[in-house]
């Protein structure tokens, strides 16, 4: 193998193991849950005792826990040239269903909380190309799906028993993070003088944990 041959493969494995390490920041994984990843898709705790091979494996596992590699920026890409991505749905219910999924994907329910996986989730379920399109009824249909996955996750829907209605968000986004603590085997939190953002932030940091754990379990 020539030196530049050398210099261009060594500067590839670099490329990989700074993915790597991305990846696992960006999914929000402490240095023990990345190892553990590492560990359990290529037998070695640390990336730089892994093959290129295992390092493409363990990329392709963090994609499956949910990294999306950012993407080239416009016109640098030939598919990129003149396309528009469709814009997300804004009506209520596409916004409450974007709301569930979000949080089944840190509950460790959906592989995947992007905008596409939950178009096609609402593609299967409602027969439909786009969520924008969903009418009043589909959409009932839609929450429905989705409160029955999150059930029989364990995170609890029912509302009928609290009496002051703004209340009730605050009760379901305790619920998912309480949740969240019993996959991983911690004690109940406090949260009763949490904040609906505090909730929001716990929900966020907890999620790659129970991601990478359900995953173990696997």
């Amino acid at each position: 193998m020539t030196a530049a041959a050398r210099q261009q493969v060594s500067a590839g494995r670099r490329a990989m193991l700074a993915k790597v390490h991305l990846a696992a920041k960006e999914l929000g994984l402490a240095d023990d849950a990345r190892r553990d990843v590492l560990e359990r898709i290529a037998g070695a705790r640390s990336s730089a005792d892994c093959t290129d091979d295992q390092l493409d494996a363990v990329l392709r596992e963090f994609r499956r826990l949910g990294w999306t590699p950012s993407k080239a920026a416009p016109g640098k890409h030939p598919r990129a040239r003149g396309a528009r991505k469709p814009a997300p749905a804004s009506h209520p219910v596409a916004l409450k269903a974007r709301a569930m999924w979000l949080s089944l994907w840190n509950l460790g329910v959906v592989r995947q909380g992007t905008e596409t996986a939950l178009e096609a989730f609402a593609a299967r379920q409602l027969g439909v190309d786009r969520l924008q399109w969903a009418d009043q009824a589909q959409g009932y249909r839609l929450i429905e799906a989705l409160k029955a996955m999150a059930e029989r996750a364990g995170w609890s829907q029912e509302l009928s028993a609290l009496v002051k209605p703004e209340r009730r968000l605050w009760a379901l986004k305790a619920r998912l993070v309480q949740r969240q603590a019993e996959i991983l085997g911690r004690p109940p939190l406090q949260l009763h003088d949490t904040t609906e953002a505090d909730l929001d932030r716990l929900a966020r940091e907890l999620g790659p944990q129970v991601r990478a754990y359900k995953a173990l379990c696997e």
